[in-house]
């Protein structure tokens, strides 16, 4: 009897998770989707109109503060950190209204021009799909963390379109204590988004062809992960600086205001740092092989590169929803551009700068997260290709290794003294 009781609670908590991963990547693929569209129309006219550089950013960060005092209970969204807390029993659950507040606000931060992604947007939201199924059935109440881990899982496989780089960032990221149960319910609920995803056909963000990699290349690549290691701890401090020095603005709307400015600036005279800042990153890629490398390029890539931080810092500071990885992998993605080319140029290395733009992304990603497999495989899941699998584990495991010796906190790990 017992023996059938237990069966029959195995049966209800993956039944569960089934049903978590369904709506978590339906959620993860809505949000996707439109963002992606409004974000482009709005670039678009924004460049037609450069004065909504410096527009678009106030009324969202506007909007956002309306609708978290109106709406959303006057609570600040924290991004993972409120997953953090909840998991460590710090709090209950994640209330339910987590999920449109996430949603909303990281659709309108993106889409007007905040320099950030969707994706903790994405994972607090599919975070409380998981935890409102476990207050709906109180035999789930030891089981919270489980269910929050199968709706991020499927999350992140919806965003990136590869099951592990989900896997992966459950255990590097959320919780590093799995037994068998937790891992068949997580391994169901990645099931169904990989089948849900592939139902609808969504493929690969980045569609590239990789032509392989050469041996003489890996003393170029442990270098790009040195230097995306440095460039990791930069974005991660300058974030920092910029929370803590808002905290002491005692006007929200200043608060507003000066990112609006900052950020439109930035913008108007650099708007490949519009939003998530995928656009520009496919549009390099198209011409990675066939760039030269000039005075004037070098110093937009170098402007690129070292301003992203400053755009990011601005926007999550002053209320944006989002966090670092679209920041990241935007970075990186730059950073192994130029270091490709400055290897061409005064070496004649012959790299192949395709592969840098893909190596520096996934090394940026691992540097500024700490988690390294969580990068290889979502950085393969965004071209759809496992051709770089081998030098990515090498690099990505030396950014985080190298950014954690020189600073031991990301952002999603920084506690005041």
């Amino acid at each position: 009897m017992k023996h059938t009781s237990k069966l029959h609670f195995t049966i209800l908590l993956l039944t569960a998770a089934a049903i978590i991963g369904l709506l978590s990547t339906l959620l993860a693929l809505v949000l996707k989707n439109i963002t992606f569209v409004y974000e482009v129309s709005f670039f678009l006219k924004a460049k037609e109109y450069p004065i909504l550089f410096f527009l678009f950013p106030f009324v969202a960060l506007s909007v956002i503060h309306w609708l978290r005092e109106k709406v959303f209970m006057k609570k600040e969204n924290k991004g993972i950190t409120e997953i953090f807390e909840t998991v460590s029993n710090k709090r209950n659950s994640l209330p339910a209204y987590k999920i449109p507040s996430h949603f909303i606000n990281g659709f309108l931060t993106v889409i007007f021009g905040g320099s950030t992604g969707i994706e903790v947007s994405t994972v607090v939201a599919t975070a409380t799909v998981g935890s409102m199924a476990r207050k709906k059935e109180s035999r789930f109440r030891k089981y919270k963390t489980t269910l929050i881990n199968c709706g991020i899982a499927a999350g992140i496989t919806a965003l990136f379109g590869n099951p592990l780089a989900g896997f992966f960032f459950c255990y590097e990221i959320i919780s590093k204590k799995w037994n068998l149960l937790k891992l068949s319910a997580v391994l169901v609920a990645l099931t169904v988004a990989t089948l849900l995803i592939n139902l609808v056909h969504d493929g690969p963000l980045f569609n590239i062809h990789l032509t392989g990699w050469h041996l003489h290349a890996l003393p170029w690549f442990l270098l790009l992960g040195v230097i995306a290691a440095c460039l990791s701890v930069y974005l991660t401090r300058c974030v920092l600086f910029f929370k803590a020095t808002y905290s002491r603005l005692n006007s929200y709307y200043s608060k507003i205001v000066i990112s609006s400015v900052i950020l439109g600036s930035l913008l108007f005279v650099l708007p490949q740092l519009y939003g998530e800042g995928y656009h520009a990153i496919t549009e390099n890629m198209k011409h990675a092989q066939t760039l030269v490398l000039t005075p004037g390029l070098f110093m937009l890539f170098a402007a690129i590169v070292l301003l992203k931080p400053i755009a990011t810092s601005a926007t999550l500071a002053s209320g944006g929803d989002g966090g670092v990885f679209a920041p990241s992998l935007f970075m990186g993605a730059f950073l192994g551009l130029l270091i490709a080319l400055l290897h061409n140029t005064f070496f004649s290395a012959q790299v192949i700068p395709l592969n840098f733009m893909i190596l520096g992304m996934g090394a940026m990603l691992s540097a500024s997260i700490h988690a390294p497999l969580t990068a290889v495989f979502l950085t393969c899941g965004l071209i759809g290709d496992y051709t770089l699998l081998v030098p990515a584990l090498l690099i990505c495991f030396v950014a985080k290794f190298t950014a954690k010796s020189l600073y031991p906190f990301t952002v999603y790990t920084y506690q005041k003294a």
